[in-house]
């Protein structure tokens, strides 16, 4: 049992002990509050829920380091929460002790984060922040996670909507403006829905290309290439157990892969997609090197008109939808300048959605795209994969356009079918 004394200074001090039978104590000025504070650190005592006051001091940075260095995870979710631990929460929290860390603390600085960085940054910051201080609950240090309830900024959706590219847009925009040493990896994207790491994961060996046209052609996704901190490497599974697949190559694809195996003559093992020294593509520099000139010179993001001998204006938008122009004395510079300069544009992630609107869009069941796309659940295919088309009125119409087979259509009787199979009134 725990108890009260009063000290010679006047105050009262409650003294009980922990869990593991250490003595404690804790002054107060009245001896109301010494009984108030004893009496319920007893029934947490008693309920296995005490937390040492003393704990609370650790600092928040102290807890952080070791909390990171105790997990176990794939190199990239690593690099990831070390980099915005580094960059957002130590700067905030480092030197707080994390019994000071409260509900409204932890809600000012999402606010302010809101202010400054998009609403997923700020989500994936809160989490990271979150899963600190459950452990630090856990490992009573403090009684309860603050990060509980904080209100996160809206999710908005990209202005405009997905983007998302027709398969003719593709073909014949797309792929022609992209150089051809790049041009098979955009195509398998757009081609067999491949995220970027199992673009470049792929070997010839994972390739099957038959002389015959009339035999399928086929491509198998069993490793993957993750990017750390600027350093490519092999990682020999893909992202889940689904994701392991084999997926039909269509004819565009299959021409592309044809020529790029023609140019590169590798050997079985050798990987199919890299930069022209051979080494595995940085996903920075492809982006900036060849992914967002492609879209430019597509017609796909921003313009460039030539304006003159010699003279080349460019067009372009930014994060506000000003719209800005700039005259060069070349065409590639006024690509790349549009390139980097104009806001936006599509991803080149945005091909695998639109490689399961596409499929769903035309018909293909929706557990095939799921096998096709590599998804462990069919409602991430469908609620994440699966967009609007941009001719959606085409198809809407064509469901109610006349045909034979329509189970609303009428016989010569101006009976319609449903009557003749019992659907309708007796006459």
């Amino acid at each position: 049992m725990g108890h009260i004394i009063k000290t010679p200074a006047g105050t009262y001090r409650a003294n009980w002990r922990d869990p593991s039978g250490r003595q404690k104590a804790k002054t107060f000025r009245t001896r109301k509050e010494a009984a108030a504070y004893l009496a319920a650190t007893e029934t947490t005592v008693s309920q296995g829920t005490y937390v040492d006051p003393a704990a609370g001091r650790t600092r928040f940075g102290t807890y952080a380091e070791r909390w990171l260095a105790s997990r176990s995870v794939e190199a990239t979710t690593l690099a990831g929460w070390t980099s915005r631990l580094r960059a957002r929460l130590l700067p905030q929290w480092g030197t707080w002790p994390v019994a000071r860390i409260d509900h409204l603390a932890v809600q000012e600085w999402v606010t302010r984060l809101g202010r400054e960085l998009s609403p997923a940054t700020v989500a994936s910051c809160h989490s990271l922040l979150s899963s600190i201080l459950a452990s630090a609950v856990r490992s009573r240090l403090i009684a309860f996670n603050p990060c509980e309830g904080v209100r996160l900024p809206a999710q908005r959706k990209r202005a405009g909507g997905q983007l998302l590219l027709t398969l003719a847009q593709v073909t014949e925009l797309l792929l022609p403006s992209v150089p051809e040493w790049h041009r098979p990896v955009v195509a398998a994207a757009a081609g067999a829905g491949l995220r970027w790491g199992e673009c470049l994961g792929l070997r010839w060996a994972d390739i099957d290309l038959p002389d015959d046209d009339d035999q399928a052609a086929t491509l198998t996704v069993r490793r993957v290439v993750i990017e750390v901190n600027g350093h490519p490497a092999d990682k020999p599974y893909p992202k889940t157990a689904q994701s392991r697949r084999v997926v039909p190559v269509p004819p565009f694809l299959r021409a592309e892969l044809g020529r790029h195996r023609a140019l590169t003559n590798p050997g079985a093992a050798g990987r199919v997609f890299t930069n022209q020294a051979g080494d595995p593509m940085l996903r920075s520099n492809f982006r900036r090197q060849v992914w967002r000139p492609s879209l430019v010179r597509a017609g796909l993001l921003g313009s460039v008109a030539e304006d003159g001998p010699h003279r080349f204006r460019a067009t372009w938008h930014d994060s506000e939808r000003a719209e800005w122009s700039a005259e060069f004395t070349t065409h590639r510079d006024a690509v790349a300048h549009v390139a980097v300069k104009a806001a936006g544009g599509l991803r080149f992630h945005d091909l695998r959605h639109g490689y399961a609107t596409w499929l769903v869009s035309s018909g293909v069941p929706v557990n095939v795209v799921q096998a096709v796309m590599g998804h462990e659940q069919a409602s991430t295919t469908l609620n994440r994969y699966t967009h609007t088309p941009a001719d959606f009125h085409r198809l809407v119409r064509g469901v109610f356009a006349p045909s034979a087979d329509d189970s609303l259509t009428t016989d010569d009787n101006g009976r319609s079918n449903e009557e003749d199979e019992g659907g309708g009134n007796a006459p």
